[in-house]
Parts: structure tokens; sequence; C-alpha cells
């Protein structure tokens, strides 16, 4: 552009320019700016071409398990697990050492005076020895002990009003959830023994007063505790048996606990006939029942399957030995006749059909009737001449993780039965009205009391046990 034709103000601008690019090339910005370029297209082209790969994970050497449910492999549903995977396998408790095969020996001088003496007593009054006309002899029915009071429909032999419970009658006898709790079968003194979730027997003698209180605790299985048993005429022998396969015999005459029977499968439930104190009835593995002599020490020597899924409860009438009940996780309760049951195929007299898990089956007092207890929150009430007539009464069966499931039980004549709830009561319900009549409610209660014991010749003493190794102890005003 010629500059004759640029302004004054143009011709001043355009020297500046000049006079601005001379000093850019003496400081050689330009050239450190191009050099700076060319370094990080440079690094940009490496980065690209030379990509760092990450780590592969070794394979590991176990295969992956693909889990896949009953329905897609073709196989039926299991019915012991329908209310969700909780079991009474579940427990907090400490994993113990192992304990050994043989006899555990019992030091405490103080229990074992105590049992055997309960136990001379018992055999002293069931041999005839005591006299008098306040002595009460323990072969005879609690039925014809008592006398019984009439309320409305249902007659009882139990004022369900003056049942209470006190703060002194509740005691912490065990570290885990009691599974299974007893009433020592005697009239002159109160004693319960329980089993809890970690393989712990405990003692409480509760008209106790020294500063142990009465309460004594051993270990002598590892895994829960499914039964105990108290023979009604030697309460010096305690069976006792757990899921992990074992039978222990407390014989406190020899003060220890031996072990009688090992198996490689479960033992859910332990039973014995009124009238054979030798045979033990226990329910093994899936649907097993086995006799086995306690004489021989051998293998048992009978052995049913009689359910598809594990035994929960074997119950004996006490009219007729021979005719016993079971409950099973496959949702079926079962009345057999043991003179009748074959080994390839065992049939029933009578069979209750629920649509969940049936956790119990307990003959009435009288043998005349039979309760059940199922997962699908209904209490079948089966009676009449041969058991034809049942009914299902409601209630609310249903518990949390940390809660095994109820079982109703009865109390001293065939009125009343006896299940927790989760309000922290008692629900009586009544064979009469067929429904839930009254709830047991303390202020001292703090827990769910889901097992319950109902002592044989104190009526209106009622012993409910808790997740947290709780007692509470219901007693006549």
């Amino acid at each position: 552009m010629d500059d004759q034709n640029l302004t004054e103000y143009e011709r001043r601008r355009l020297e500046n320019v000049r006079r601005n690019n001379e000093m850019l090339s003496s400081l050689k910005l330009q050239s450190a700016a191009a050099a700076l370029s060319a370094e990080a297209k440079r690094l940009r082209v490496e980065l690209k071409s030379y990509k760092v790969s990450p780590k592969k994970k070794p394979k590991t050497e176990s295969p992956i398990v693909i889990r896949r449910s009953l329905r897609t492999r073709g196989l039926p549903p299991d019915f012991s697990s329908e209310n969700g995977l909780k079991d009474d396998f579940e427990s907090k408790a400490p994993i113990s050492p192992s304990l050994p095969e043989g006899p555990l020996s019992i030091p405490d001088r103080v229990l074992l005076d105590k049992i055997l003496g309960v136990s001379k007593q018992s055999q002293l009054k069931n041999s005839g020895w005591c006299s008098g006309d306040d002595e009460v002899h323990e072969k005879k029915k609690l039925n014809c002990l008592i006398k019984k009071e009439s309320r409305g429909m249902v007659k009882s032999s139990v004022d369900l009003g003056s049942m209470t419970l006190n703060a002194e009658s509740i005691a912490r006898i065990m570290p885990c959830r009691i599974m299974n709790l007893r009433f020592f079968p005697c009239t002159d003194s109160t004693m319960i023994v329980a089993g809890d979730g970690s393989g712990h027997i405990g003692f409480w003698d509760v008209d106790c007063e020294a500063e142990r209180d009465g309460i004594f605790l051993y270990q002598p299985h590892e895994h829960p505790v499914s039964g105990i048993l108290i023979q009604e005429f030697s309460q010096s022998k305690i069976f006792t048996s757990c899921y992990g396969g074992s039978i222990r015999l407390m014989d406190a005459g020899k003060e220890v606990f031996d072990q009688i029977y090992s198996s490689e499968s479960a033992i859910f439930s332990l039973s014995q006939r009124p009238d054979n104190v030798s045979s033990l009835y226990f329910g093994e593995g899936n649907g097993g029942l086995n006799l086995w002599d306690t004489r021989a020490k051998k293998n048992p020597s009978s052995s049913w399957t009689l359910h598809g899924y594990r035994i929960s409860t074997i119950d004996f009438n006490i009219n007729n030995p021979n005719i016993m009940a079971t409950s099973s996780s496959d949702r079926y309760a079962c009345i057999w006749d043991l003179r009748k049951i074959d080994s390839d195929k065992p049939e029933t007299l009578k069979t209750v059909r629920h649509k969940k898990a049936v956790h119990s089956a307990y003959f009435s007092p009288t043998g005349s009737s039979l309760a059940t207890t199922s997962v699908d929150n209904k209490v079948g009430l089966l009676g009449g001449a041969n058991f034809e007539d049942l009914y299902m009464t409601y209630h609310e069966n249903h518990t949390c993780r940390w809660i095994s499931f109820f079982r109703a039980i009865w109390g001293w004549d065939d009125s009343y039965l006896f299940i927790g709830n989760m309000k922290r009561g008692v629900d009586v319900i009544s064979t009469a009205c067929r429904r839930t009549v009254m709830t047991l409610q303390s202020v001292h209660m703090s827990a769910v009391p889901w097992r319950f014991s109902a002592h044989p010749y104190k009526v209106g003493m009622l012993a409910g046990a808790t997740a947290g190794g709780q007692i509470y102890l219901w007693k006549p005003c």
C-alpha cells in the first residue's frame, strides 16, 4: 500500500508494529514457541503409540459356581427353607475347641448332690415308701390331682389370671439362644435344664438362695442342642442331643457327660416312650427315625424313613405309647402306630398337611388331641375318637432372623395351648373356643419368649426361654 495515501494515524500504527516485531525477533520467542509445540506433538505421538495395558488377573484355581434355583434345575421345592435362609444352626457364639468323644467330668459337687437328692426323693415316692395325706404319688395322672375350674365354655385346671411374672423369677443362664428346656419332673423342687445354640447345657435351681443363684453351665456339645430327656423315675440320668450328630448321657452318679452315640448326620429331635426308659427315638438326617437301645450300645436297632425332610419333634401318646406323632419340614405332621410301621413303606394312621413347614406336633396330657404348629401361621387341633376332627386356628408364627420358630405346647390339661408372640407375650389358645383368649404379659419381659415348658406337677408354673439365654418363670399367685 502507498504510504502517501495513509493517514498520519495509520503510518504511526505500522511503525509500532514493525518496532514490536523487531523486539520479538531479538527475544527469539517465536522459535522457542515452535520448539515447544514440536516437543508436545512428539510426546502425544509416543503416548498414543505405546499405550500401557492393564495387568491381567491370574485365573483362579477353583471354578466359579453359578447359583441356580431348584425350579430351573427341575427339582422339587425345599420346604425347610421356605421362610428364608434362617435356621436353628445360626448362632453368634464363639467357636470352642473340639470336645473329646469320651466322658466329660462334672466338677460341681453342689449340682450333683442336688440332682441325686431329687432323684432319690422321686424314687422313694414312686416306690410307695412315703406316706401321709399331703404326699402326692408322681405316677398318678395330673388330671386326677387337680381341681377343675369352669371359665364359661372352657373347663380348666389353671386360673390364667393368677399366673404372674416377678423380677425374681427371671434368670439369664446361658450365653446363646435357648433351643430346648425342661422342668425336672418332681414335686419338692423346681429345677430347669436348658440347651442353647452353641452346645451349652445349663441348670437353674430356682429354689436356691446361695450367692451363685443356683445356675450351673457346661458345654458337652459343639453344636446346637436339639433335644433334652429327663427320665422321670431316674432323674439322675439326662440325655441330650445336638445337630452335630451326637447323644450324651449326663450321669450324676458317675459325675460325667458320656457320649453314647455319634453319627455323621445331624440329630434334630429326641424322645422316649413313657413305658420304656431303655429305648431312645431320635430324628436323624432327612426324614429318618432311629430306635436305639441304650443297653446294647451298638447301632440303632431299627430305622425308618418317615418324612422327606428333617423331623422336628417326636411325641408319644400317654394312654397308648405305641402311638407316635412326628412333625417335619416337609409340611406334614403324622400319627404312627409303632406296631404297624413297615421298614420298606411306612403307613400313617393320620396325616395333617400344612402349607409350610411344621415345627411341632404334641399330644395333649390326656392323649385325646394333637396340636401342630406351622410357619403358615396356623395352629392345628386334631381330635375325635380316631383323630378325625381337624381345625386350623390362626396365629402369627413368623419370626425375625434371630428367633427360631414358635412351638405351641399344652398346659396341664386339654384346655389351653401356650405359644409365644413377637410382642413379648405368651398367647393362650383355648381348644374349646378355638382361638386366642388371653395373652400373658409383664413389664419385666424384655425379649420374645419362643420355647416353653410347663411344670408337670405344679399347675400354673410355666417357663419361657428367649434368644438371649434368659428364662421367664410364670407362677400362680
